[in-house]
């Protein structure tokens, strides 16, 4: 019994340290996040960013000074992205890539919290911050995060319901049905809200609310910011690439996939983000509460279709 308990610690540590988490997970944080900008620069006919520039730009913020803050705002202003960063950390290694990488039973609602925790501390990072923009783009962050939330995870408690399993292991081990691929279109057009990308940009909309919740952020503390939502593309593209791959039993053909498969995920969503214009907030509560009907009826009638079937 002891010797399990050691070994799954081990596990999870590795997965939380080296693969898929920080030793893997910031450097493709940097990544994704110029991938994201070089596909909407080359979309719009510019040159864009070079390579190196998302990991200069975090150096640069680490070099350079925070506005003084006094009180237990200022000590909230500091607190908020570093939660954030943490909680995307480790919604990160909790993806299950390898094969036979443990877990546990109901991790799969634990990674679901972590994913939660950094729209949170956005909301509460405008509201502390004493600014009319923060204040602003976190009320727009909270109006988003409820209307697309009823649909990402109505799809997700779909997907588990439909596989009788709430483990990510075993999640990813199972065989595909048509509730679970109904279940990730349903996760990918969650996506672009949940990483602020147009047409859902309305949290961050730099032409009314210049960067709302980070307009106060300078430093070391946007610098956290930005990496939380690198972290951010590599554990929501994660958890799609892992529900997409097929099972493997040599771990570097899962971890190749996985890499394919996440960057054909930020590529994707890059496209569409350039490709499209903000919409306002009341379309976009509109469209989401009209995307849970509609989901909400498919799966219903996918559920019954393989109850009856079998």
């Amino acid at each position: 019994m002891n010797m399990d308990l050691l070994i799954g610690l081990k596990t999870a540590l590795a997965r939380l340290l080296i693969f898929p988490g920080l030793l893997f997970a910031v450097p493709a944080a940097w990544f994704f996040l110029w991938v994201e900008r070089k596909a909407v620069a080359r979309m719009q006919g510019r040159i864009g960013p070079p390579f190196m520039q998302p990991f200069f730009d975090f150096i640069k913020l680490l070099g350079k000074s925070t506005p003084p803050r006094s009180g237990i705002g200022g000590l909230l202003m500091r607190a908020w992205p570093l939660i954030a960063v943490s909680a995307a950390a480790g919604a990160v290694g909790l993806l299950p890539v390898l094969p036979a990488s443990g877990g546990f039973e109901g991790d799969l609602i634990l990674l679901l919290a972590l994913l939660e925790v950094p729209s949170m501390c956005i909301i509460a990072a405008g509201f502390s911050s004493g600014s009319i923009f923060g204040e602003i783009g976190s009320a727009r962050e909270a109006v988003l995060s409820v209307s697309y939330n009823i649909v990402f995870l109505l799809a997700i408690i779909s997907i588990a319901a439909s596989q009788h399993t709430f483990s990510l292991s075993a999640l990813a081990q199972l065989p595909s049905s048509p509730l679970r691929w109904l279940g990730i279109v349903a996760i990918l057009v969650c996506l672009p809200a949940k990483l602020h990308l147009n047409p859902f940009s309305l949290p961050n909309a730099e032409q009314e609310i210049y960067s709302g919740p980070m307009t106060e952020y300078a430093g070391p503390e946007l610098a956290m910011w930005e990496l939380s939502h690198g972290l951010e593309w590599v554990a929501a593209t994660g958890l799609v690439a892992t529900l997409i791959a097929p099972a493997f039993t040599l771990w570097w053909v899962a971890a190749l996939v996985f890499v394919a498969l996440s960057f054909g995920l930020v590529l994707l969503l890059s496209v569409v983000a350039a490709a499209t214009a903000r919409l306002q907030i009341d379309t976009t509560v509109r469209f989401y509460w009209q995307c849970t009907l509609i989901f909400a009826v498919l799966a219903v009638a996918s559920a019954l279709f393989m109850r009856f079937r079998a």
